[in-house]
């Protein structure tokens, strides 16, 4: 009879070891929310609209942050050119001209 009492136990030990990872598996897919993943999918309208706002809103990102770098690297080289060194300043007073034209839309 013993040996019938722990096959009982083992079979009790993996059914709650079962039931642990079944919990546990619960609460990530509740972390992850994957209903919400599985709800959107199943709208492709407001996916494709989610898409798109995500896009613009990282293409407007980008821009602005390309604008803020660039003006930001040409002051500071307008600032070098200023100080007048010897070889580095024509090369970079150089550089700020073709920039500047560039910006304003005429070929140097």
């Amino acid at each position: 009879m013993s040996h019938l009492g722990e096959e009982q136990n083992h079979a009790n030990e993996d059914i709650r070891k079962l039931s642990e990872r079944v919990e546990q598996l619960a609460f990530n897919m509740e972390k992850a929310r994957f209903a919400e993943y599985v709800q959107l999918l199943e709208k492709p309208r407001k996916l494709l609209w989610n898409h798109l706002l995500g896009g613009i809103a990282r293409g407007v990102g980008i821009a602005i942050g390309f604008t803020l770098l660039t003006s930001t690297l040409l002051y500071f080289l307008q600032a070098l050119g200023a100080l007048d060194l010897p070889i580095i300043g024509d090369y970079i007073a150089e550089i700020v001209r073709h920039v500047q034209a560039r910006l304003e839309g005429r070929t140097y």
